[in-house]
């Protein structure tokens, strides 16, 4: 007999980790699969830190505990306001949630997920396949990976993206362009820098943005009614985005998308402006057209605003481009089920509902591919909070006022288990 769960969420970063822990306190019979914060253990470099200020960073459980404050304290760490922490530091707190306030996490790895009769299939690389009433996607960003396409025929040696790099310091004593110009680009040339690589930045933008550092929490009224703090920054643009996602999602359909392509803009924290422009040259208004492999150096084609040709011969590119949100590139969910989704506009991101329910009954959404439905919060570990008890209760509308299924109703006939093997 095959078990059939009320919830299954495929990943265990913060919105999988806060969607599982609000689904297991809504009494649902939940599983959740991936590695424990993997895109934040795995593919950050060493010696980065949180851009978000630490309490808009938690993760979110249904009585409000496990804030990543409660866990510094009991630690001795600091957590201010204006005190950037290290990533290592919010990495451990992701796992400390995970095992106090979500179920336990099944390490494994999800490769397929297909409906099957009125329920859904998941496959994964490790063991049997499992079924599911509903399933929650929350992958995080690392099947989104952006690459320049002038990049993409380079042998692999040549290019990588930055979070590919655990440890910066191989690149010691070599030349290093990285590409971008937002707060990944700006935070790994200075690690390289740091490092004793030789990097230099390759930006389309005409100037470098940089975050102001942030105001006291404690302010006079009128100041902090003129420009409010929120999860996302300070000022009434970044607290609506923070605090009115679901007003977002009532927006037609092209405001949507140009808000998550546009809103919250590549930035430096303000932090790591001083240890950036000590150390790292900066090519500005220039676009990459073409890359060729000479050798084992690589040599960018570069293109000015007034139209004049550079060229930079390096030994190694960064491309810190960021992540692109596409349906097509979620290659564990069946192919026709992704075909036949609902998408936002022109996106390729799944129309949701306000308890992010795609236009396929019972499939969710968490995290990035959420942004063009909800506003840009759902790019940032703040979403979470936002998302983890909206998404849950869709799941409950979904099963129904009943609730969960009844214990002795959660195994599926033989045939079903046989139609498995």
């Amino acid at each position: 007999m095959t078990r059939t769960d009320d919830l299954v969420v495929v990943g265990a970063g913060p919105y999988g980790l806060s969607v599982a822990a609000h689904a297991a306190g809504a009494g649902l019979d939940v599983r959740v699969l991936g590695r424990p914060m993997a895109s934040w253990r795995d593919h950050m470099p060493e010696g980065m830190y949180l851009k978000s200020e630490p309490w808009s960073s938690s993760l979110s459980a249904p009585d409000g505990r496990h804030t990543l404050a409660e866990y510094c304290a009991r630690r001795g760490v600091t957590a201010e306001h204006g005190t950037p922490l290290p990533i290592g530091t919010f990495s451990s707190y992701g796992m400390w949630f995970a095992r106090h306030a979500a179920p336990e996490v099944e390490e494994v790895t999800v490769t397929e997920v297909t409906p099957h009769g009125g329920v859904f299939r998941i496959r994964t690389a490790e063991g049997p396949p499992l079924l599911a009433r509903t399933v929650a996607l929350a992958v995080g960003v690392m099947p989104f990976v952006h690459h320049p396409r002038a990049l993409r025929d380079l042998p692999p040696a040549h290019y990588s993206h930055s979070s590919g790099h655990r440890d910066l310091s191989r690149f010691a004593g070599l030349e290093v362009a990285v590409l971008g110009a937002g707060q990944a680009a700006l935070e790994t040339a200075a690690l390289l820098a740091e490092q004793g690589a030789r990097p230099c930045l390759v930006a389309r933008s005409s100037r470098l943005n940089w975050n102001a550092e942030p105001q006291p929490l404690d302010r006079p009224a009128l100041r902090a009614l003129r420009d409010p703090h929120s999860g996302l920054g300070t000022g009434w643009r970044s607290w609506m985005w923070s605090e009115l996602p679901w007003a977002v999602r009532r927006l037609p359909a092209a405001t949507r998308e140009r808000i998550a392509a546009t809103a919250l803009g590549p930035a430096g924290a303000w932090w790591l402006r001083d240890r950036f422009e000590r150390r790292v040259p900066v090519l500005l208004g220039h676009r990459l057209h073409r890359a060729v492999a000479v050798g084992d150096r690589t040599r960018l084609g570069l293109t000015t605003a007034a139209g004049e040709s550079v060229v930079l011969d390096t030994g190694h590119v960064v491309a810190a481009t960021g992540f692109t949100p596409d349906l097509a590139r979620l290659e564990l969910l069946d192919a026709g089920l992704r075909a036949a989704l609902a998408t936002v506009g022109g996106s390729r991101t799944p129309e949701l509902s306000r308890g992010f329910e795609s236009s396929w009954p019972g499939l969710f959404f968490a995290g990035l591919l959420t942004a063009p439905s909800f506003g840009p919060s759902m790019r940032f570990v703040h979403g979470a909070g936002f998302t983890a008890g909206r998404l849950v209760r869709g799941v409950l509308r979904h099963l129904g006022t009943r609730g969960p299924l009844p214990a002795e109703k959660r195994t599926a006939p033989d045939r079903a288990e046989t139609y498995l093997r």
